[in-house]
């Protein structure tokens, strides 16, 4: 195996740096994948074009999982064209409205409905996304400020749940590394003797109702929400969805719900078919979620044909160019699997794996463990990968030092989870974008600001976790984080938002 050292880092640290400076996703993605391919070819220029076209991004695209998630996009998007253009969206929020009468009960409900959504971190923010994004626009509210509470109620909520295909992943982690070192406890049990330590996610869960109960925002998301006021009140500003949407004041809500309903009763019982069928994976989910929303994306279909009089020609047409609408995301996708594929080539998770010594403290160690899973995670775009390198590592190296393995596993996940929350680069970032359709840099820079705070409150959890080793540090995390927040918010903080 090929030892890159420092250059393995280079193409992850530099695709950030250029997202950044160009605010183009595309370019910096394009960047890292050139630049590792450079290096990987042992920069041969030639080779290099060869390497990133075929090694890297053709083989990711050609690949069985990617495919799955693109096709699963395309059908989802289609569907919600044909919402959008029924009116059945715009009848939902404003029945809304008339629900919810105030901002903080708005967030609070989108954030209830993420929670709910705990089987797929992917679909997560593509199901609820779209639901809540009228909602957002008739409270003044900034798109995202959506996408925080999609990404925040994604992964964080789903790598909880052990029953699901996150938690069978982590479970076959566990029993490879439990056996290397001569560990018999089962690893179900293990899981759950975990899951209390898994401090960020739960962190990261609790951000939401502090954020809303302060009605305030600061740093970039302060910003944000304060440009997409004043564009609204200079009459600036376009309508996120320009796409023509039916003026019928007398579409029915069922024109939105009937469809959902279809779509939300097929999820439920194709994961719990498959769940006591052998289990949970990945294909189940996105195959799951693909014959719901083209199911329900007939049923909107035959009330539009209906109430509105529209052909089949007319409505396919519409879906397929709701699914055209995803093509850009698609491309951001491919590319950032593309240079997750570089990454991995490069060994640059084992190079950052590597900085862990044998001579660490067993209370500082689950500390250092958490802060290399969020650094390895956000530069290789892959909180699965960094769960694997770093379990093969962290486990064997604490428990020589004598660490507590329920704390180095936990801050293994929370250290994965964490850079996969901050990392442009990853697929449920970039879907929690899509699912409330905003900027996706934008998304980043102003969720960055929030996470950031959350993962400063984890690590010094995993320090008092490394001194008391007890579920109760959680209970103290959550009020460290409500302090530091509160803090925060009143230092910093604004609400920049007009009452209702």
């Amino acid at each position: 195996m090929t030892d890159y050292g420092f250059l393995s880092i280079v193409p992850p640290l530099l695709t950030i740096a250029v997202a950044l400076y160009s605010k183009n996703v595309l370019v910096a993605l394009i960047v890292g994948i050139a630049s590792g391919s450079f290096i990987i070819v042992d920069f041969d220029p030639f080779n290099m074009m060869l390497n990133a076209i075929e090694e890297q991004v053709l083989a990711e695209f050609t690949a069985g999982t990617q495919s799955q998630v693109i096709i699963t996009m395309m059908v989802i998007g289609g569907f919600v064209k044909l919402l959008e253009v029924s009116g059945g969206a715009k009848a939902f929020a404003q029945k809304m409205l008339s629900l919810v009468s105030t901002r903080a009960r708005a967030q609070l409900l989108a954030w209830v409905s993420g929670l709910a959504i705990f089987f797929t971190d992917s679909g997560n923010a593509l199901i609820i996304g779209p639901l809540y994004r009228s909602v957002f626009d008739e409270f003044k509210l900034a798109r995202e400020k959506l996408a925080y509470i999609l990404d925040t109620t994604s992964a964080p909520i789903s790598i909880l749940i052990p029953f699901i295909g996150w938690g069978a992943y982590i479970m076959s982690l566990i029993e490879k590394s439990y056996s290397e070192i001569g560990l018999e406890e089962n690893e179900f049990s293990v899981l759950i003797n975990v899951i209390p330590y898994q401090f960020y996610a739960f962190l990261a869960l609790a951000t939401i109702p502090i954020v809303i109960y302060t009605g305030k925002d600061y740093g970039p998301m302060r910003r944000v929400q304060a440009e997409h006021i004043a564009s609204i009140e200079s009459d600036q500003a376009k309508p996120k969805d320009e796409d023509p949407i039916s003026s019928d004041a007398n579409t029915p809500v069922g024109m939105f719900l009937y469809p959902l309903g279809v779509m939300l009763v097929l999820v439920i019982g194709l994961i719990s078919w498959h769940a006591t069928h052998g289990g949970i994976t990945g294909a189940h989910i996105r195959s799951t979620l693909i014959l719901s929303y083209l199911t329900a994306s007939v049923t909107c279909m035959e009330m539009m044909r209906r109430h509105q009089q529209r052909t089949y020609t007319e409505m396919i047409g519409l879906f397929v160019k709701g699914a055209e609408s995803l093509v850009y995301v698609s491309i951001i996708l491919v590319l950032a699997w593309g240079l997750s594929s570089v990454t991995s080539d490069l060994h640059t998770a084992d190079y950052l794996a590597s900085l862990i010594g044998d001579s660490v403290s067993p209370v500082f160690f689950p500390m250092i463990v958490f802060a290399l899973g969020g650094l390895i995670s956000l530069s290789t775009g892959s909180s699965y990968g960094t769960f694997a390198i770093l379990m093969a590592i962290a486990v064997p190296v604490g428990f020589e030092l004598g660490a507590s393995m329920y704390l180095t596993i936990a801050a293994v996940l929370s250290g994965g989870l964490f850079g996969d929350h901050c990392s442009p680069i990853l697929d449920t970032t970039v879907l929690a974008s899509v699912g409330a359709n905003c900027n996706h840099l934008s998304h980043v820079v102003t969720q960055g600001a929030y996470a950031g705070l959350t993962g400063f409150v984890t690590l010094i959890a995993y320090w008092l976790a490394g001194i008391y080793e007890t579920p109760l540090v959680l209970l103290v995390a959550v009020v460290l984080l409500f302090v530091c927040m509160t803090l925060a918010m009143r230092l910093f903080g604004e609400d920049v938002t007009p009452q209702q």
